[in-house]
């Protein structure tokens, strides 16, 4: 996903660890005292930063049980509903979460909401240790006059629409204009201005929602524009390492620069869609129709660069733009919200403070992802992050950091969920509601036609 920030935390009161050498793994396999023989923990989410903790923690530790929470009735997180749908080779690392979660050592239980079904603390009195996981599922908002009119919306709503994420099935967006503007230049960005540009024929073997296929089919979106307050060096797309990024930088250079030869002046005169990208612009307000009841365009402050580096920002040279279209999406970034008043939470930046993963001032407590860090990175990034978060709770295992004796994990919660009317969704659940989606999906085509209802998953299950 996209690619933003990265913020060290200071010190606290845990002592401070070093990562191993480059290369190596160590291996707590032998060294865990009896006490610590079986110890009990839980992660909350269950996308790629709960999977992969809660896979190195089973890898590392012979006799550890995890149980994994996860709001929705499904398991994946944002590999199920961030993924773009023509990206299907990105979602194969669902194989690997699936092999974690059928080991004998690990349990899955969605369709319960820790802060709202259980809390933190009742998981802390349960477990011996609770990693947060639950990723960055708020979008910043644009803050400038007009914004809450129709037709404006957060791409993430936009790509939870038409992934199947079930609190974005009632979006609705109108797609009778014939120009989108996105705000922000960053891989969801990118996503959204091809799903919206891709002929929809090109769409119908994914795993789209039939409904959102259904809308693009009555598009009338023909040009797209990626607005950024900054300039082709700092877009947010694509991996920040120097040679792929000098390559994009000469290729966005010599796009802009040279004059098509006329096989390519034709192609592009006769091209049905296009999309371009707007630099040194930074948005104002969005415009109402003349009527006032939606979005009519975009009032852009032209902006340049001062500073150098990592100090760069844009300013406004004082120049204004209007940029007609009936469609505007915000991708200008994404945030975690705080999931219960007994766990830190830094609001400003949307992450829980912590080190190396270890939740400031709470023992026991982890966190891991994009709660852990921000929005920043791709799934492997997240792998790399949440295997340090489990080596360091393993670490404070060892040493004795964490509560001894037993405790009694998922039995204690599940008579709480029980008494309040909650009814856990397992991972067998899961694979029934799985073999569903690709039954329904056999008859048109599709990989799979997923279900958008929880309340329609229930009843599926018989719950």
């Amino acid at each position: 996903m996209a690619s933003r920030c990265w913020r060290w935390w200071g010190l606290s009161a845990w002592p401070r660890t070093r990562l191993p050498p480059a290369g190596s793994t160590p291996s707590f396999r032998h060294h865990f005292s009896t006490q610590e023989k079986t110890p009990q923990i839980c992660v909350v989410g269950s996308g790629p930063a709960g999977f992969y903790t809660a896979q190195h923690l089973l890898k590392q530790h012979p006799q550890a049980h995890v149980d994994i929470y996860e709001k929705q009735p499904v398991p994946f997180g944002l590999v199920r509903f961030g993924v773009a749908p023509d990206h299907p080779e990105v979602k194969n690392v669902i194989n690997t979460f699936t092999q974690t979660a059928h080991s004998g050592r690990c349990a899955f239980w969605g369709n319960v909401e820790v802060g709202r079904d259980v809390t933190v603390p009742e998981l802390r009195e349960a477990y011996h240790a609770v990693v947060l996981s639950y990723g960055a599922e708020d979008h910043r908002a644009l803050e400038i006059p007009g914004e809450e009119l129709p037709g404006v919306f957060s791409a993430w709503a936009f790509v939870g629409w038409y992934n199947g994420l079930p609190e974005n099935q009632e979006l609705e967006p109108d797609l009778s204009c014939d120009t989108a503007v996105i705000l922000g230049q960053g891989n969801v960005a990118l996503d959204v201005a091809r799903i919206l540009l891709t002929p929809p024929e090109h769409l119908e073997r994914t795993d789209i929602t039939k409904a959102a296929l259904g809308v693009l089919r009555q598009s009338r979106v023909k040009t797209v524009w990626l607005v950024g307050r900054r300039g082709p060096l700092q877009v947010a797309f694509t991996i920040k390492v120097p040679r792929p990024r000098k390559r994009l930088t000469e290729l966005l250079f010599r796009t802009a620069t040279e004059k098509p030869g006329p096989e390519e002046a034709v192609r592009q005169a006769s091209a049905s869609r296009a999309w371009g990208l707007r630099f040194f612009r930074s948005p104002q307000q969005v415009l109402p129709s003349p009527d006032g009841r939606r979005a009519a365009g975009v009032r852009l402050a032209v902006t340049r660069l001062e500073g150098v580096d990592e100090a760069t920002r844009a300013v406004p040279t004082g120049d204004i733009e209007d940029l007609p279209c009936g469609l505007v999406l915000s991708s200008i970034g994404y945030k975690s919200r705080p999931v219960d008043p007994s766990v830190p939470f830094d609001s400003k930046l949307g992450v829980i403070p912590n080190v190396e993963g270890r939740v400031m001032d709470v023992p026991g407590l982890y966190c891991s992802g994009w709660v852990k860090r921000g929005p920043t990175g791709v799934i492997a990034t997240t792998m790399t992050d949440s295997f340090l978060t489990g080596q360091m709770l393993l670490q404070d295992l060892k040493a004795g950091l964490l509560p001894s004796g037993p405790r009694p994990g998922y039995a204690a919660i599940q008579a709480l969920l029980s008494s309040r009317g909650v009814q856990p969704v397992s991972f067998s659940d899961w694979e029934k509601l799985d073999a569903e989606e690709v039954a329904r999906g056999q008859g048109t085509g599709k990989p799979r036609e997923k279900l958008v209802d929880p309340q329609e998953m229930l009843r599926l299950l018989g719950h």
